[in-house]
C-alpha cells in the first residue's frame, strides 16, 4: 500500500539521478512549426503517465547481422507472393464473383509494397498494377502502424485497404529468406477455380464441329516465324550452255509459307541486265518443271459427296483421306544443307555457304554441327598485261604516259607532299651545291670552275660558271633547270627513264650531265650538314660505316699505320693539317675511299674554335626585341627574383631563373635568353639576376644599337671556302676508334 502523498510520508525521487533535461517536442520543418513526435519522453527521460514507448531493437540480437543500413542491405532484394482476391460481380447470372490472381512484392529496402496483376489475354478487365508501391498501414484500429516483413506467410489473409488477399505461394528467394528470419512457412495452397473461366472453356470446347473437318492451320507458323529468313550462297553453272559462265545466287527460305526466292549477284560489268530477282518468291517443286493440270484438279479440300443443292440445304461430306488428290512435293528446309544440290526448275544449283542465323537454326532444330563452306566463287578471269607503248620523243616521257592511261589525257602530276616538305623555308634552302669540274685533258676546260645546284623539291639540276677574270670565258648559266637523265638509256623505250637523285651527288662522285663529264670536287657546309642529318639516305656520310671501312682496309697495319702518322706529326701534337690527313688516307685505303668519305672523318676529328660571342651584340638585339614588345617589367621581375632569393645571396641557379622568365613572359627567344644567362653564370651555376635584370632593363641601361650581320643563305656562293672549313685534325682520335685505346 502507497503512502499518502503528504510532506514526511514521501521520498525523494530525484536521489541519485543526473539527467533533468527536458525532451523538444516541438520543432520546424520547412519552416512551419509542428509537433515533432508525440513518444517523446519526460523530464531526465523517463515516461510520461501512461505513455507507452515503442522498443527501440532490432530483430537480430546485437551483434549478429549486418551492421549497414536496410536500403544498403537490402538493395534490389524483393520478397514475391502468390496471391488472389475474390470479386463480387453484381446483376450477372453466369457468375456472381470472379478470382483474380495477382503477385504481392515486399521491397525489403524500405518495407513497401506493390501488388500487380498479370495481363490475361481477352479477359475484359483493366489489369496491371492494382497498388502502386508504398508502404501499406495496417487495417485498423492499428492504422498507426504499417506491414513489416513478420506480416507475411503462405495461407494467409492480409486486408490492404479493406480488400482481402490470400497468399496461395512464394518463390524460392522468399522461401529462404523467410526460414532465415525462423518463420516457420505453411504449406502451399491452390487457387480456387473461376466460375467464369469454367464457362469460357466449355464453349470453347462446344465450338469444335462433331463432324469430319480437316483443319489447315498456317496462322501458327507465320506467328513463330514471320520475319524469320534463311539465308544460303549459291552457285550456279551455266558455261555450257553457248556464252553461259558462272553465276553466283543468293536463296532465301522464309519460314513463315515454305516459299523461296533467287536473287542474283552480278558483278560490275558483267554485261548482263540488272533485274530484281532471279526467281519471285513462292514454293519450289522437287520434280520440277511440272506438266500443267486441269482447273480443279489440284484443291486445298476434296469432296466426297454432295446432298441437295449448293447454297441452302445443302450438306458435303470431305474426304480427309484424299482418294485421288495429287500430291505435290516442295522444297522443305530440311531439303537445304551445305554441298546440296537442288532443282530450280530445270537448273541445278549448289548450295555452298550460308549465314550465322541459318547456322544457328540448323544447329538448333537438326543439330547439325559441319557448315564447312564450298568454294563456290569463280576463279578470277587471267589478268590481261597492259603493254605501253615506247616514247615517241614528243613532250616529256611523263606527259606521253599519262595520254596512255584514259581516253581523256590528263597532265602528269607532281609530287606536291614533297615539294611542301621539300620547298624552301626561311634559312632552310634543300638545295645541295657542289663544287663541280670538267673531267678532261683540255687545258682551257680543266681549269674552269662550276657551281651545281640539286633542288630537293622537284630533283632539277642547276650548272652555274662563276665568271673568272681574264679567263676567256664568259660564265654564267651552263645547265638550265631541269631534271637530267642517267646516262646509257634507251631513249625509245615503254619503261621511264632514271633520272638523278641526291644519292647520286657527294664529294667525289662522277656524274655525266648532257654528255659533259663533272667531277664534284667540294661542297657548302649547308650539304654536310643534311647528309649527316640522313645518314639513311647518305651511307658516304656515316662516320660508323666509314670507320669500319678502314678498318677491315688496315686492320693487320695498326703498328704500321701509327708510324705513319706519327712521322708525319712534326710538332708531336697529336695533330696535323687536313691535307696531309687527306693524303694519309688516300694512301692508305689505295683509292677505295671517296673524297665526301675522307671529308666525313675529317669533320668529325677536327678541331675546330669556338668563335667567341658578342655579348654587347646580344644585349643590342635582346633590348631591341623588348622595346618592340615594350616590356617594362624589370621592378617586378627583380622583385621576384628577391623574393625567390631566400637565403639573399644575390643570385639564383639557372632553372629558378628560367621559371621566373617564363612566369613573366619575357618575349625573347629561347636561343638569346640562354646565351645571354651562360654569360651571367659563375663556376658554381649560379646566376647574379641583379645584373642580369640590369643589363636587359632599355628604360635605364640601354645599349647602343650596333652593326651585326645577320646569318643568311648565299645565293651567289661560288665554292669559296668558308669559316666552318676544317683546318686541322686529331688524327690520335681516329686511331683509338680503329684499334682501340694506344699507348
Amino acid at each position: 500500500m502507497a503512502l499518502p502523498l503528504l510532506p514526511g510520508n514521501s521520498f525523494n525521487r530525484n536521489l541519485g539521478k543526473d539527467k533533468f533535461h527536458k525532451s523538444q517536442h516541438f520543432g520546424y520543418s520547412n519552416d512551419i512549426s509542428m509537433l515533432l513526435g508525440e513518444e517523446k519522453p519526460g523530464i531526465g527521460g523517463e515516461p510520461l503517465p501512461g505513455q507507452k514507448l515503442k522498443p527501440k531493437f532490432s530483430v537480430y540480437p546485437k551483434g549478429i547481422g549486418s551492421d549497414a543500413p536496410s536500403w544498403v542491405a537490402f538493395e534490389k532484394q524483393v520478397l514475391s507472393f502468390q496471391a488472389y482476391f475474390e470479386e463480387e460481380v453484381n446483376q450477372k447470372r453466369e457468375e456472381t464473383y470472379r478470382i483474380r490472381q495477382c503477385k504481392i512484392y515486399f521491397y525489403l529496402e524500405d518495407d513497401t509494397i506493390q501488388v500487380v496483376e498479370p495481363q490475361v489475354k481477352n479477359s475484359g478487365i483493366p489489369q496491371g498494377t492494382i497498388i502502386r508501391r508504398h508502404r501499406i498501414p495496417l487495417p485498423p484500429p492499428n492504422e498507426d502502424q504499417f506491414y513489416k516483413v513478420d506480416h507475411f506467410n503462405i495461407n494467409k489473409d492480409i486486408v490492404f485497404y479493406s480488400r482481402t488477399y490470400t497468399i496461395v505461394n512464394c518463390d524460392e528467394f522468399t522461401r529462404n529468406f523467410l526460414r532465415k528470419l525462423g518463420v516457420r512457412i505453411n504449406p502451399p495452397g491452390t487457387f480456387p477455380k473461376d466460375p467464369y473461366s469454367t464457362i469460357r472453356t466449355k464453349m470453347e470446347d462446344n465450338m469444335q464441329p462433331l463432324r469430319p473437318y480437316e483443319r489447315i492451320d498456317t496462322l501458327k507458323q507465320f506467328l513463330d516465324h514471320d520475319r524469320q529468313v534463311l539465308r544460303f550462297y549459291c552457285m550456279w553453272d551455266d558455261s555450257p550452255t553457248p556464252f553461259g559462265d558462272i553465276r553466283n545466287l543468293i536463296l532465301h527460305y522464309y519460314l513463315a509459307d515454305d516459299t523461296i526466292e533467287l536473287i542474283d549477284i552480278i558483278p560490275p560489268n558483267a554485261g548482263r541486265d540488272t533485274v530484281p530477282v532471279f526467281l519471285h518468291r513462292g514454293k519450289l517443286p522437287k520434280n520440277g518443271p511440272v506438266k500443267m493440270y486441269k482447273p480443279g484438279e489440284i484443291t486445298a479440300r476434296t469432296v466426297l459427296n454432295v446432298f441437295g443443292p449448293m447454297g441452302h440445304g445443302g450438306r458435303y461430306i470431305l474426304d480427309n483421306l484424299k482418294t485421288g488428290a495429287v500430291h505435290q512435293e516442295f522444297y522443305k528446309d530440311s531439303d537445304l544443307t551445305i554441298g546440296g544440290i537442288i532443282n530450280v526448275w530445270g537448273r541445278k544449283i549448289i548450295l555452298c555457304n550460308c549465314d550465322e542465323f541459318t547456322k544457328n537454326y540448323y544447329r538448333t532444330k537438326y543439330g547439325i554441327e559441319d557448315f564447312t563452306p564450298v568454294e563456290y566463287k569463280a576463279s578470277p578471269p587471267p589478268t590481261i598485261e597492259r603493254k605501253i607503248p615506247p616514247y615517241n620523243g614528243f613532250g616529256s616521257e611523263e606527259d606521253s604516259l599519262c595520254s596512255c592511261m584514259g581516253i581523256l589525257p590528263k597532265p602528269p602530276q607532281r609530287d606536291f607532299r614533297k615539294f611542301m616538305e621539300k620547298d624552301r623555308n626561311g634559312l632552310e634552302s634543300n638545295v645541295l651545291r657542289f663544287v663541280a669540274k670538267l673531267d678532261t685533258d683540255n687545258p682551257i676546260d680543266k681549269d674552269r670552275k662550276f657551281i651545281l645546284s640539286y633542288n630537293l623539291s622537284d630533283d632539277t639540276i642547276v650548272v652555274f660558271e662563276p665568271p673568272q677574270r681574264n679567263s676567256g670565258i664568259l660564265g654564267g648559266k651552263f645547265l638550265e633547270r631541269c631534271r637530267v637523265k642517267k646516262p646509257g638509256q634507251e631513249i625509245f623505250k615503254s619503261e621511264l627513264s632514271e633520272y638523278f637523285k641526291a644519292e647520286d651527288l657527294y664529294v667525289g662522285a662522277r656524274v655525266n650531265l648532257q654528255s659533259h663529264n663533272f667531277i664534284l670536287v667540294d661542297a657548302d657546309e649547308y650539304v654536310f650538314n643534311y647528309m649527316e642529318k640522313n645518314l639513311n639516305q647518305f651511307p658516304m656520310a656515316d662516320l660508323g660505316t666509314v670507320v669500319s671501312k678502314i678498318r677491315s682496309i688496315v686492320e693487320s697495319r695498326s703498328r704500321e699505320l701509327n708510324q705513319l702518322f706519327a712521322a708525319n706529326d712534326t710538332e708531336s701534337r697529336n695533330e696535323m693539317q687536313y691535307e696531309t690527313f687527306r693524303n694519309l688516307l688516300v694512301q692508305i685505303s689505295d683509292g677505295k675511299l671517296t673524297e665526301h668519305e675522307i671529308m666525313t672523318v675529317g669533320r668529325h676529328y677536327s678541331i675546330r674554335e669556338n668563335p667567341e660571342v658578342d655579348i654587347s651584340v646580344l644585349l643590342s638585339v635582346a633590348q631591341e626585341q623588348l622595346k618592340k614588345k615594350t616590356f617594362e617589367d624589370f621592378s617586378k621581375l627583380m622583385d621576384a627574383c628577391v623574393y625567390n632569393d631566400r637565403e639573399r645571396k644575390g643570385s639564383l641557379s639557372l632553372q629558378e631563373t628560367k621559371t621566373i622568365f617564363k612566369a613573366f613572359r619575357i618575349p625573347l627567344a629561347d636561343d638569346i635568353l640562354r646565351v645571354i644567362m651562360d654569360k651571367y653564370t659563375d663556376n658554381d651555376g649560379q646566376i647574379s639576376y641583379a645584373k642580369l635584370v640590369a643589363a636587359l632593363n632599355w628604360r635605364e641601361n640601354p645599349v647602343p644599337a650596333q652593326q651585326k650581320t645577320p646569318i643568311k643563305y648565299d645565293p651567289d656562293w661560288s665554292g669559296q671556302t668558308t669559316s666552318h672549313a676544317v683546318k686541322s685534325v686529331n688524327y690520335l682520335l681516329l686511331l683509338d676508334d680503329l684499334f682501340g685505346q694506344q699507348d
